[in-house]
């Protein structure tokens, strides 16, 4: 597998979401995670931020999906970019609030570094978090 491979397969893991199980696979280990947002900003790696992916899509917005707008490789930097909107409702607990119900349709953009291995050895994200909170009636 290409690096771009792996990075879209990580992708498509973290988003379903598989969780950290699903993910490690294409990930080196103790990968850092970046995000400047305020819900992620203490999560540190890539195995911690897809165990909150896990529980976000999987207990507080259960069946929350995703459309990818764009995927790019820069072999150059070996980076790999996805361009997404996501789509969730938030009908589960765990939320800051009860369950709301009101859906979210928020842009967001992963950046992945990718190392010799063919495997993500960092990760950014690029997500205006308040925009979702105010639409998920958070804020």
């Amino acid at each position: 597998m290409t690096a771009f491979d792996n990075a879209r397969k990580f992708f498509d893991a973290c988003e379903e979401p598989a969780g950290w199980a699903g993910c490690k696979q294409y990930v080196e280990q103790d990968a850092p995670f970046v995000a400047q947002s305020e819900p992620l900003a203490t999560i540190k790696t890539v195995e911690a931020y897809c165990e909150w992916m896990k529980a976000f899509a999987g207990v507080i917005a259960p069946g929350a999906t995703y459309d990818l707008h764009t995927a790019s490789y820069d072999e150059a930097t070996n980076t790999a970019a996805f361009f997404a909107t996501y789509h969730a409702r938030h009908t589960g607990e765990g939320g800051p609030v009860p369950p709301t119900q009101k859906e979210t349709h928020s842009h967001y953009v992963y950046v992945l570094t990718m190392s010799a291995n063919n495997k993500v050895q960092r990760m950014v994200k690029i997500w205006n978090a308040s925009w979702a909170m105010k639409e998920l009636g958070w804020l």
